[in-house]
């Protein structure tokens, strides 16, 4: 398995060395996977409704909703057999004046200890165990996010929020090649009555992520001895991407039994995708999570979407196709302070699915309430 992903990932650098500023589908995929046992358990459908440390990622317009004076998430996932680690971590913090929010947000998709068999096989076909190194191939983002309330309309009871991000993208293949990039996003959130609207925009500026590669002579040589070209330079480039959400609570508010549901789509711009809505440009992905909690303590999810339309395996003319889709579910408990998360969920559909167990961690913390002081009667001046 890891000997493929490596000539995978070789592969998909070389390729992008081809030419100059690629346009394509797929691009920084790692940054789609979503983050939190709450947004993964309900499909991704957090546009409109995100409203805790995780908005950082899923609308940063939510990080007007934290409740303390300080949030901290954190999670881990393993994908592909363990191969693939996924981490993610975040700290977000309202400032003074509680209008305002700021924070940062960490995330990490990659593969450890792949070996690396450059220098394994010896010129007289023997293999020297000396020589065989291990590396990682690994991808990170660093958000930057910023979060205020703002007047859109008239009408007092509608509440809206900004927010944005500042993208930072660094990836790395062992000491072989390397990358850089910087992007925007921006959301907003509006609320009205039981209603709730979304909009997060990711790399509304286009992100580039600029690729260096730095090979030693030995390694130019291996590359030209199997007939591989030898990359000097390359840029990826990750073109908007459009997440809508609109979401309502179905139960009257007071009640100690609350159901949330939100239907999302996403709308990237990178050309036709598998999904279940394509054009030659514009693709939408459609989703659906519901969210039913007891008091704010215990919490059910589940949520379905990459819809897509396939061909039938025993169909031997491709003519026929159907629809299928990853489902996901999962559930929250909160114990004081502390929401553990958990999310059932998958990689792809459920034609071929790659079920994984993610477990994430929320953490508020307030300040301390001033102590209280016995003030001393105030003395009284009797008249002369």
């Amino acid at each position: 398995m890891k000997f493929k992903l490596i000539t995978a990932t070789l592969l998909g650098i070389l390729f992008c060395a081809q030419s100059f500023a690629q346009s394509r589908i797929y691009v920084n995929e790692y940054l789609n996977i979503g983050v939190g046992g709450r947004g993964l358990s309900m499909a991704g459908s957090q546009a409109a409704t995100a409203n805790d440390v995780t908005a950082g990622y899923w609308n940063p317009a939510g990080l007007m909703n934290l409740n303390g004076d300080l949030e901290v998430g954190l999670m881990h996932a393993e994908y592909f057999s363990g191969n693939a680690k996924y981490d993610y971590g975040s700290i977000m913090k309202p400032l003074k004046d509680k209008k305002r929010v700021v924070g940062i947000s960490v995330l990490r998709f990659a593969i450890d200890d792949i070996p690396n068999t450059i220098d394994y096989v010896q010129p007289d076909g023997s293999f020297d165990e000396s020589k065989l190194k291990s590396m990682s191939a690994g991808d990170y983002a660093f958000l930057l996010s910023y979060a205020q309330g703002i007047k859109l309309f008239k009408n007092q009871a509608i509440q809206t929020n900004i927010g944005g991000n500042a993208k930072i993208i660094y990836r790395h293949l062992g000491t072989m090649a390397n990358a850089w990039g910087f992007g925007i996003d921006l959301g907003l959130q509006a609320k009205y009555k039981q209603w709730m609207f979304g909009v997060m925009a990711k790399d509304i500026t286009t992100t580039y992520t600029a690729w260096s590669f730095h090979l030693s002579e030995k390694e130019k040589q291996i590359f030209y001895q199997t007939g591989n070209e030898i990359p000097v330079k390359s840029y990826e480039v990750m073109l908007p991407r459009l997440n809508i959400g609109v979401a309502r609570n179905l139960l009257k508010e007071g009640k100690p039994i609350q159901v949330l549901a939100e239907l999302g789509v996403d709308m990237t711009t990178d050309g036709r995708r598998n999904t279940l809505i394509n054009g030659s440009t514009f693709s939408f992905d459609p989703h659906l999570g519901l969210e039913g909690n007891y008091k704010n303590t215990i919490f059910l999810r589940a949520g379905i979407g990459n819809f897509q339309r396939v061909f039938d395996d025993n169909d031997t003319l491709n003519q026929k196709k159907f629809t299928i889709y990853q489902p996901s579910v999962g559930l929250g408990v909160k114990v004081s302070k502390l929401f553990v998360d958990y999310a059932f969920t998958s990689l792809q559909t459920q034609a071929n699915p790659l079920y994984t167990h993610i477990v994430s961690l929320r953490l508020i913390f307030d300040k301390p309430a001033p102590k209280k002081t016995n003030a001393s009667p105030s003395k009284i001046a009797n008249p002369q």
